[in-house]
């Protein structure tokens, strides 16, 4: 039992800053509008070339314009609870890092291992693209550089594409460069990009005409279709996430990032909705080319010279994609390295040029091999369910945030050790929540309206709000999972499903009231999250409802994928993190014989008050005890060491 409350701590255990939180090995060197321009340059090149053409012609028809729609809100949604965060934690590792200072270790090293995977899947997928696009521009109708030989399962080819692996090569060797570089160099793909992305969508509505949604129907995959094209599509709005990775690169963050953020979902989402409109209403879905539909779609019309603009232009904002997705991917390793709960070697920085040089050449080089050898679909659908994934606990996170006591709510660095005076540290350490004094505990309070309600008046107010919030997303899960696979019994007017429903509505509803009756924490000063808890609850809903949407394959894939981050957190990152501190080398204060607090052995060495209090060293194995004349205070320690 010892060793499971123990290994329990060890996972819940949260990453204290200390010092200057904006300190940092890395340049800060990125303002407003290179952060949003990464973002951008993310989103626009992955979403308009690799997600448009597939989705069009395999999963939505010409709907894919409200599937964008739908995305387009989850992923606002999810993005303001990034934007919180971001302002408040201005780390590398985006929700990682704000998971692990805010929640947890073991919650954070989930959210990290599967960004990692959204942005490894992001590169090779925008790679393969990037090869079809270019086999386009240097010829006629031939939309790949191999067809495969033989497919396994659907989703391995055989015969590998070079021409991908080699594009993630030399995206390589600009990362290595320096955040600056790269940024410039997306800066003048982005821009070139969105010149593009304008003459598509004028020259695509000249050649719109109406009766091609007539002949085949708007909507010829039906409402599923339309829901599974979101799940698909918003894949091309996770570009967001590469300006938080950033964090630890913006020269003022609190106040850069949630504006780079809101702007680049806002000019995303125009030209996904409005470039996608051009093409459906240009071509018949079933004739759109799922791995390049614009250039090929623009080749049919017999306009040859937009052809090759619009591969130009395609060319230029995969890249800048690709530049986006390795960039946030070598940023991701580093920070989880960093904190050593994952192998510490990826987070070295080479000295010149302030880059995390071997996390880069490694998973980039991990990211050309899955770009010569899986399929864009299967690709992206399996960083879609993971991203999402993500997306839920960030989401799920901002409650407990908003709902925790002021003094856990806020991230504050470590106190300052007043030396001698022993009684001025304790002082500190309660002030700085080290210490909970039993003279007044932080609670979470109940809104003055609702403090005489029977029911919440018997459950303590901080457990009130945990219980409703694993409660609701139980509840939002089961209701995703019902509206998923029971869509047509609810359109036929099912008693039993309608009546599920019908409870799971009410059962929700009453955890929200259960939360919402309790005063939030509102001390950060940073950026907010408005209308918490209902903006959080609806992005959980959404995202689980688009993860439904997926296959069972790549729920399968995404299971292996968890089981191997579980392995390497449980046999390397628990022992190694930082945060690890050996029992022998913790002391617990006890204060008039009650535990108050633990503190670590480099803060306890600093502690001196004339021979009245013998301090425990971290090789020390054993409790030593001894008593002050004012405050009584005994210093104790675990037995093992």
């Amino acid at each position: 039992m010892e060793r499971i409350k123990r290994l329990w701590n060890q996972m819940m255990r949260k990453k204290r800053l200390t010092g200057d939180i904006m300190e940092t090995p890395l340049m800060r060197c990125l303002g407003t509008c290179e952060l949003m321009l990464f973002g951008l340059g993310h989103m626009m090149g992955a979403g308009i070339y690799v997600v448009t053409g597939s989705v069009v012609s395999n999963i939505a028809g010409p709907a894919t314009v409200v599937s964008y729609a739908i995305a387009g809100f989850a992923a606002f949604l999810s993005a303001i609870c990034y934007a919180e965060f971001a302002a408040m934690v201005p780390k590398a590792g985006s929700a990682y890092a704000y998971t692990y200072v805010t929640i947890g270790e073991f919650w954070a090293f989930v959210i990290g291992w599967n960004i990692i995977l959204e942005h490894l899947i992001s590169v090779a997928s925008v790679g393969r693209a990037w090869s079809a696009t270019f086999m386009t521009l240097i010829s006629s109708g031939n939309t790949s550089f191999v067809e495969p030989e033989v497919e396994i399962d659907q989703w391995l080819v055989v015969k590998p594409d070079f021409i991908g692996a080699i594009a993630i090569a030399v995206i390589t060797v600009f990362l290595v460069i320096g955040a600056k570089t790269s940024a410039g160099v997306n800066n003048f793909l982005t821009l070139t990009n969105g010149a593009v992305i304008l003459v598509v969508a004028i020259g695509g509505f000249c050649f719109a005409d109406l009766s091609v949604w007539d002949k085949e129907g708007f909507m010829p995959y039906g409402v599923k279709g339309t829901i599974g094209g979101a799940a698909v599509c918003f894949y091309a709005f996770i570009g967001f996430e590469g300006i938080t990775i950033a964090g630890e690169e913006a020269r003022d963050p609190a106040r850069s990032m949630p504006k780079a953020i809101m702007g680049a979902m806002a000019i995303a989402t125009i030209a996904y909705v409005t470039a996608t409109l051009a093409l459906t209403l240009m071509v018949p879905y079933y004739e759109v080319d799922s791995a390049a539909a614009f250039p090929v779609a623009f080749g049919d019309k017999d306009v040859g010279w937009l052809k090759y603009i619009v591969t130009g232009g395609s060319l230029f904002g995969i890249t800048a994609s690709m530049l986006g997705s390795a960039f946030a991917l070598s940023r991701s390793i580093y920070a989880l390295s960093n904190d050593g709960v994952f192998f510490k070697f990826f987070a070295k920085v080479n000295s010149k040029t302030q880059t995390p040089v071997v996390a880069i050449l490694v998973f980039n080089l991990f990211a050309a091999v899955l770009a010569s050898l899986f399929e864009v679909e299967v690709l992206i659908e399996f960083m879609a369910i993971g991203t999402l994934l993500a997306y839920s606990i960030v989401a799920a996170n901002i409650v407990v945030i908003r709902y925790s006591p002021a003094d856990e709510g806020d991230i504050s660095t470590g106190p300052e050790i007043p030396g001698q005076d022993l009684q001025e540290f304790v002082k500190v350490c309660e002030s700085e929540n080290i210490i909970n004094s039993d003279k007044e505990k932080a609670v979470v309070k109940l809104k003055p309206m609702f403090e005489n309600l029977p029911g919440l008046r018997s459950v303590k107010s901080g457990r009130a709000v945990i219980y409703s919030l694993v409660a609701m997303v139980v509840l939002l899960i089961v209701t995703s999972s019902v509206v998923a696979f029971g869509a047509e019994y609810i359109q036929e007017r099912n008693c039993w499903v309608i009546t599920l429903v019908v409870i799971l509505a009410i059962g929700i509803a009453l955890s929200l009231f259960v939360i919402s009756a309790h005063q939030q924490n509102n001390a950060t000063t940073t950026f907010q999250v408005p209308f918490v808890p209902v903006i959080p609850m609806a992005s959980i809903f959404i995202n689980v409802t688009l993860m439904m949407q997926l296959s069972t394959f790549t729920w399968l894939r995404l299971l292996v994928w968890q089981t191997i981050g579980f392995l390497i957190y449980f046999g390397y990152g628990r022992a190694n993190s930082n945060e690890n501190i050996p029992l022998s080398a913790e002391s617990e204060v006890k204060y008039d014989g009650k535990a108050i607090c633990d503190i670590r052995a480099s803060n306890s060495n600093l502690l001196q008050d004339d021979g009245a209090l013998n301090m425990m060293t971290a090789n020390s194995a054993r409790c030593q005890t001894t008593q002050h004349d004012d405050s009584k205070l005994s210093m104790m320690s675990d037995d093992s060491a």
